[in-house]
């Protein structure tokens, strides 16, 4: 695997942050706070439920090797960070480590024979690049443009407004540009075979792939709905700080992300309990409609891999 592979990997685990955070295990849910979920990998799924976590990858020799392991996710071991607001942002960081220790993971299982496994440095290499390049593409250029702007546009909220349509328009155009690859296309199929098996789940149904094909590839607790109520609280929260140079508006940002993504988890933890609610629905159909891009549909075989990891965690 090259360094470009690991890098493009990296990068996209790190602009796909899963988003949710685990309940106590039961075959079926319990209650709205019992909640699963996941993210897709390289030829597989990792589930999360209660204090387990469970990875299937799916070998070039076509069998499903699991990885099982016990976690203890920080917001149960410290109970201050797993305050709301406060645990948005830890979990997220949770998630990011996790997933991609998870991908590394899945990586070295779905290596085609003859291909030799990453370095250690080419690791570190690969995502000091991510973070790189995810810092220049959603801070450093949206601030410039945000900079360059203010003696064009008088009005701090459409200043506002117009910035953060800047970075939905670099984030769409990363989106779209990795439907061109054949392997993050293989991704976002093992990301809907993810939400319909968390589906099938909530909905306490035997999981089967015929029972699973059933549900929708798009689910409200998506971490691509997430980045979205992230880009609109930016809005609004940065609205409120006036019209700072290039500099300090990178220094805002950056400081004020923990409370952005604190926001942000907990409006997508809400819709995902209250699917019910109209407003909920409205909410959440902007972030719904972007999984149009981030899910297809899978395969038989991969709702297989998906339901193997979610047997183990449940």
């Amino acid at each position: 695997m090259t360094i470009l592979r690991l890098t493009r990997s990296f990068f996209s685990r790190i602009v796909h942050l899963a988003n949710q955070e685990p309940a106590c295990g039961h075959s079926k849910p319990t209650g709205p706070d019992d909640i699963a979920g996941g993210q897709a990998v390289i030829e597989g799924v990792m589930m999360r439920h209660g204090n387990r976590i469970a990875t299937a990858v799916r070998t070039p020799a076509q069998e499903i090797v699991i990885k099982e392991q016990d976690y203890v996710p920080l917001t149960k071991r410290y109970p201050l960070l797993g305050l709301r607001i406060v645990r948005g942002f830890v979990t997220l960081v949770e998630m990011m480590v996790l997933g991609i220790k998870t991908l590394l993971y899945s990586a070295e299982i779905a290596l085609p024979e003859g291909e030799k496994k990453p370095q250690g440095w080419e690791i570190a290499l690969s995502l000091c690049m991510s973070f790189g390049l995810a810092v220049t593409l959603f801070v450093l250029i949206p601030a410039y443009c945000f900079a360059s702007l203010r003696g064009v546009i008088e009005n701090t909220i459409l200043l506002n407004i117009v910035e953060g349509l800047i970075r939905l328009s670099i984030f769409l155009a990363f989106l779209l540009t990795t439907l061109l690859m054949k392997d993050m296309r293989r991704v976002f199929m093992y990301h809907g075979a993810e939400h319909k098996t968390v589906f099938a789940w909530e909905h306490g149904q035997e999981l089967t792939v015929e029972n699973i094909k059933r549900f929708s590839t798009r689910h409200p607790r998506c971490g691509t709905s997430f980045i979205l109520v992230v880009f609109v609280i930016s809005i609004l929260i940065f609205s409120l700080l006036g019209r700072p140079d290039f500099l300090m508006r990178v220094v805002c940002k950056l400081s004020l992300f923990p409370l952005i993504a604190g926001i942000s988890y907990e409006i997508i933890r809400f819709s995902g309990k209250h699917k019910e609610k109209g407003w909920v629905n409205a909410i959440s159909w902007p972030g719904l409609m972007l999984q149009k891009i981030t899910t297809r549909e899978p395969t038989d075989d991969q709702i297989e891999v998906a339901v193997a990891a979610m047997k183990r965690v449940i």
